[in-house]
């Protein structure tokens, strides 16, 4: 279920997102030590946009 906007009340549309780094995704949780550094540890986030007001939001894949 896409979550609703905060300002409009209605669904967000979950989008594509790109980022400056040259992995797959934007990471949270990844921690320390050598699956960390790795980037084989954590968690991705989705991108979420609401068509009429533009807000985009991330959430976090757990």
């Amino acid at each position: 279920m896409a979550p609703r906007c905060p300002d409009c009340d209605v669904s967000m549309e979950e989008i594509d997102h790109k980022t400056t780094y040259n992995g797959d995704g934007i990471r949270v949780g990844s921690g320390g030590g050598i699956l960390g550094a790795l980037d084989l540890k954590g968690g991705y986030v989705d991108a979420y946009l609401c068509r009429e007001c533009g807000l985009v939001r991330f959430y976090a894949d757990v």
